[in-house]
């Protein structure tokens, strides 16, 4: 792969990590820019500009701390943390919040927790069927979100991207109508992608190639718009899900995301690690033919079209691709729960095309936790139990450590939360681009 680019998985190496005072990785751009830091600084400022990240970050981790608690956890010098602390209250990142009167003995402390309310990222995910732009604040809380039903494979990429455009410019009025500065946008798609020219390189299922998708968007909504990045959906939706969980011992996963193509991701000693394209494994029994040009790829016999196909009959409603995705799964799934004959037997049948790739990445991998995510998250309680007791029959000890497997709880906008995240993570590395707000009594404006 040329530097930059991405597939649709993270099973290979990947220059990912987290920051630490001290030990500072290589730059990382894309998916990787959440998890990553800055270069050994050359100077004071870029070392004040890492260690006000290092606290950020670990704010964002590990929920509200004490400056003691940060100070032990970050291995900065109290006085110092006092000081970021106070630089990251007056860009508006951070605040006081309650005193820490647990288990403490003389004077509590005062909390510090992420603030940056008036601050968003903006993602924006183009599916086979669908558009979902979700806009999250620092804190990962969702202010705007909207979707749009939309066969992308009949349209050319630039109509796409115009529609895509649409929901992206009623997002950014949205949020400006709430006081909130935009700080980025990433355009999440299916495929390989170049971060660096912000171009989808391929994406079979949309029928795109070479697409310099960032500069469509960036042309459609105006020089005064914020950044846009692009970035592959099953990476960033890695990300929230890795993110989802502060202060958990979370640190290893594999993500399998399902559409009408199935992608994925690794997550390894908090590094996201990316390669091959897990859905283009020759596992479909039947070896049906598939949109890379290959045959018997693994998307053909568990993607969302091959389970549509085997649930219902062409003219039913849940092909109609008119109507939202989220409706037709939830026509599916309430057809699953009053017992229907055929959409049992199709979720049987997924359920066991999907434990056999799956237990081929156990193999590889050896992850203590899968989390499946897409459509395969809807049929959660139809496909989670039978995969992990295949999973189970599979392990070649008893003293094998046992795989969890786990349907997502972030619904079908997981993809597009993970893009928002992206676009927030200039933030997290260098908290200095935010600038320090205006005194008191000029609060009611924020020039960002």
């Amino acid at each position: 792969m040329r530097p930059g680019q991405r597939g649709t998985t993270g099973t290979g190496a990947g220059p990912a990590g987290r920051t630490h005072p001290g030990a500072a990785p290589a730059p990382a751009t894309g998916a990787a820019a959440v998890m990553a830091g800055y270069p050994e600084a050359a100077d004071k400022a870029s070392l004040r500009r890492t260690n006000l990240g290092v606290l950020l970050r670990h704010l964002r981790d590990s929920g509200p701390q004490s400056r003691t608690h940060l100070s032990t956890a970050t291995g900065l010098p109290k006085a110092t943390v006092s000081v970021l602390v106070a630089d990251l209250i007056e860009r508006g990142l951070v605040r006081e919040g309650e005193l820490d009167r647990a288990g403490s003995i003389g004077r509590p402390h005062r909390m510090v927790e992420l603030d940056g309310r008036r601050i968003c990222g903006i993602g924006a995910e183009i599916g086979a069927d669908h558009l979902t732009v979700l806009a999250l604040d620092l804190r990962g809380t969702v202010v705007h979100e909207d979707r749009r039903a939309l066969d992308v494979p009949a349209l050319t990429a630039r109509a796409a991207l115009a529609e895509v455009a649409d929901l992206v410019a009623d997002c950014l009025s949205a949020v400006t109508e709430r006081d909130m500065h935009p700080i980025g946008i990433t355009l999440v798609t299916q495929g390989s992608v170049d971060a660096a020219s912000g171009s989808v390189v391929v994406a079979t299922n949309f029928g795109w190639r070479g697409v310099r998708a960032a500069q469509e968007l960036r042309v459609r909504l105006g020089r005064d718009a914020p950044p846009v990045l692009v970035e592959n959906d099953a990476e960033s939706g890695a990300l929230a899900e890795y993110l989802a969980a502060p202060g958990t011992d979370v640190r290893e996963l594999v993500y399998v995301t399902g559409g009408i193509g199935v992608g994925g991701a690794s997550i390894s000693g908090g590094k996201l690690l990316r390669g091959s394209e897990i859905g283009h494994m020759k596992l479909d029994r039947l070896d049906r033919p598939c949109p890379c040009g290959r045959t018997g790829c693994w998307e053909v016999a568990v993607g969302l079209q091959a389970f549509l196909d085997a649930a219902a009959d062409p003219t039913d409603r849940v092909h109609d691709l008119s109507v939202d995705l989220a409706e037709r799964l939830g026509d599916l799934l309430d057809r699953a729960d009053a017992g229907d004959p055929r959409t049992l037997s199709a979720l049987a049948g997924l359920a066991g095309d999907l434990a056999l790739g799956l237990s081929i990445l156990v193999d590889v991998l050896n992850p203590p936790r899968i989390v499946i995510g897409g459509y395969f998250a809807v049929f959660g309680r139809y496909l989670v139990e039978p995969a992990q007791r295949i999973l189970d029959e599979r392990r070649i000890a008893p003293t094998t450590e046992r795989v969890v497997v786990a349907a997502s709880t972030l619904g079908l906008s997981n993809a597009a939360r993970g893009g928002a995240l992206l676009a927030l993570a200039g933030i997290f590395q260098d908290p200095s681009v935010v600038p320090v707000r205006p005194a008191p009594e000029d609060s009611d404006t924020w020039p960002l």
